[in-house]
């Protein structure tokens, strides 16, 4: 939003929002004279702010003098006017002490929205990657009964996942035998989906004695290598307990309302989707969300990688009224460093 403020305008602007979000209250033009460093008098401020008011920036409660941001203030605050705030060493450290490499995706991740939590005070949440973003080690088929194999998939990750499939025709203990040694001395490394797509290349360019193999292994690896069902945990929250005692999110029904958000997870799980191709931090402030239960609440999110691939999205979710030069800084480190964690760097020889 670019409403061409004079310089005057700006500063004021600035130095009510970072005023308000230190103490919770309407910004009063004395005030706002004594911080802003300006040599304005009390009333050129009050009719600045009156301009401010009038464009959407600010408003007046009907309780004090004073004045508060809007969203759309927060707006201009965050693309125009906010001067971050690195993060410190130590809490640089923290973060990469509780974030190892090699941790295991589950524990990480759930760290993850933990960390976030604690160090914004608020929530911290991070979408869970789907199985098939992830490079596979080993494979391993197992013959049960009435027509079913088990699945023993070890991935890149050190994560373990059993899976049971029926394929159409019965196979015996050496056919499956041969589909995972091929899988295993083909394609170990690579990304499940990658692999049923050159699989499916494969079969179609060969004509020779492979072709049979080929054709169990595609059928075995359809099941097999394929996404699953959406789980439950597709998306880990933390701390959204904390959110009650925010002095802007007090109203009970609203409250009500953004915990059964929570419980429900799938419209706050797609807001963090449509981020994926995000280049950086991403901010939402109130019904930039599309949420009506998150209306008073700021979302800034950040996808993380591991190896190029984009695996999830992270974030903190608060009040409207939050550190924004803190949260936002905070968020794009931990990305960092998570996809780091999950895509730990080979040791130098």
């Amino acid at each position: 939003m670019d409403l061409n403020l004079d310089p005057r305008a700006r500063r004021l602007l600035r130095t009510l929002i970072a005023q308000h979000i230190r103490d919770g209250e309407p910004v009063g033009s004395r005030t706002l004279a004594k911080r802003s460093g300006l040599d304005v008098s009390p009333a050129t401020i009050r009719n600045i702010m009156a301009d401010l008011e009038e464009v959407g920036l600010v408003s007046a409660p009907h309780t004090s003098a004073g004045r508060v941001p809007t969203a759309q203030g927060y707006r201009v605050f965050v693309d125009s006017l906010l001067q971050m705030k690195p993060l410190q060493e130590a809490e640089v450290r923290q973060l990469r002490e509780q974030l190892p490499a090699g941790a295991g995706t589950q524990a990480l991740l759930s760290n993850t929205s933990e960390l976030l939590s604690a160090m914004s005070q608020f929530v911290g949440v991070v979408t869970v990657p789907q199985r098939s973003q992830f490079a596979f080690r080993h494979i391993d088929f197992v013959p049960l009964e009435a027509q079913r194999v088990l699945v023993i998939l070890v991935f890149t990750d050190n994560e373990v996942q059993n899976r049971i499939i029926s394929p159409r025709r019965a196979y015996t203990g050496p056919e499956l035998e041969q589909a995972a040694n091929y899988l295993n001395a083909h394609f170990a490394g690579r990304p499940l989906a990658d692999i049923r797509a050159r699989l499916l290349r494969e079969l179609r360019d060969t004509r020779s004695e492979m072709e049979r193999l080929l054709s169990a292994v595609v059928e075995l690896s359809e099941q097999a290598l394929g996404d699953g069902a959406p789980g439950p945990e597709d998306m880990l929250l933390a701390g959204q307990t904390r959110l009650m005692g925010v002095q802007d999110l007090s109203d009970l029904d609203r409250l009500r309302e953004l915990f059964d958000a929570f419980s429900r997870k799938r419209e706050i799980l797609q807001l963090l989707e449509g981020t994926l191709k995000a280049q950086g931090v991403r901010v939402f402030i109130g019904e930039e969300t599309g949420l009506a239960p998150l209306d008073a609440c700021t979302v800034v999110t950040a996808p993380y990688r591991s190896q190029g691939r984009v695996m999830g999205v992270l974030g903190v979710i608060g009040p409207t009224r939050m550190a924004y030069d803190r949260v936002i800084p905070m968020v794009q480190a931990t990305a960092d460093l998570l996809g780091a964690a999950l895509n730990p760097e080979p040791p130098t020889p």
